[in-house]
């Protein structure tokens, strides 16, 4: 495996734990933690200014880490936080739900 894609796993891992914290201090709830997912992931679909050139796969590929962590927000206790079960669930789900942000 690419030594990137062990690096963004590991982000991604902590990033789930800080939301995790954020929401056991009453900082934010899942509702408004998978809000601010759900804008940042529209944002990077729609953004103008990107380059024409970027394919589909490269644009679905940006959006991964923001359905991770919106995956991982559902799922915040037990077996279900594990990195694979995480990213296994947010595969199925793009492929049953065709182009429209989750």
């Amino acid at each position: 495996m690419n030594t990137a894609n062990l690096q963004l796993e590991g982000v991604l891992m902590a990033m789930a734990a800080l939301c995790r914290l954020m929401r056991e201090k009453g900082i934010a709830d899942e509702v408004e933690i998978d809000s601010a997912l759900r804008e940042a992931e529209e944002m990077l679909a729609t953004d103008g200014l990107r380059p024409e050139q970027l394919s589909a796969a490269n644009v679905e590929a940006m959006k991964f880490p923001l359905r991770f962590l919106r995956e991982a927000n559902r799922c915040m206790e037990g077996d279900g936080f594990a990195y694979t079960k995480i990213a296994t669930a947010v595969g199925r789900t793009r492929r049953s739900v065709p182009d429209q942000a989750q």
